[in-house]
């Protein structure tokens, strides 16, 4: 399956998606408005969701379409013409909330998901492309304001991406990594928890 929060490049690859496609058809969830998106690149079915939507992908596992504070463009005509969000799977081993791309706002996005979901036991968090604060404060969190987020939603484990992939903004590409080190420690919270992963990394969690 395949899961995409929203259309900006960075996050919605067309072609990518199309040799995706042509692979290995996978089941394709997006928030509505996305799929003409992505029939561009070839007939793909794609499922579209709401927030509040559910989908169950297999017997005992459920994506559930939750709200994130961002937007959506392709273009310099099309803002908001579709819909952003971020995804909840939930199963028989607990919950995994991952966040494609959110600012922080009052911090409620992530304690409404520990009330609704429960703690999840992995949340996935952006840490990246967010200076200047003037501007990127009502599109992207910084590492500090993950961090918080992460003590909201209650995860017992949180990886953090969208950095050191592409360089969006003004801090550097491996600034992400070290600011969320100092926030971590701030906070009390033991680094092993939550760790900024590069790309092909991978977490097994019967290791944590």
């Amino acid at each position: 399956m395949i899961l995409i929060t929203h259309n900006h490049y960075d996050h919605l690859d067309g072609p990518a998606l199309g040799v995706l496609w042509q692979r290995f058809q996978p089941k394709i969830i997006t928030p509505l408005g996305n799929a003409a998106i992505i029939r561009r690149y070839g007939e793909i079915p794609v499922e579209s969701v709401d927030w509040g939507d559910a989908v169950v992908l297999s017997p005992g596992l459920t994506a559930h379409c939750v709200p994130s504070a961002h937007w959506s463009a392709r273009g310099v005509r099309d803002r908001c013409w579709a819909l952003w969000c971020a995804f909840v799977l939930t199963g028989e081993q607990g919950a995994v909330y991952h966040v494609g791309d959110t600012a922080f706002r009052d911090g409620s996005l992530f304690s409404d998901v520990r009330s609704t979901f429960g703690a999840p036991e992995l949340a996935i968090l952006p840490i990246g492309a967010y200076e200047p604060r003037w501007f990127m404060q009502e599109q992207h969190m910084n590492p500090a304001e993950s961090v918080r987020a992460f003590e909201l939603c209650g995860a017992k484990h949180a990886l953090g991406h969208h950095w050191a992939t592409f360089h969006l903004t003004d801090e550097g590409v491996e600034q992400p990594r070290h600011d969320l080190q100092q926030a971590l420690a701030t906070a009390g919270i033991d680094t092993e928890r939550f760790r900024a992963f590069l790309p092909g990394q991978v977490w097994e969690r019967n290791n944590q």
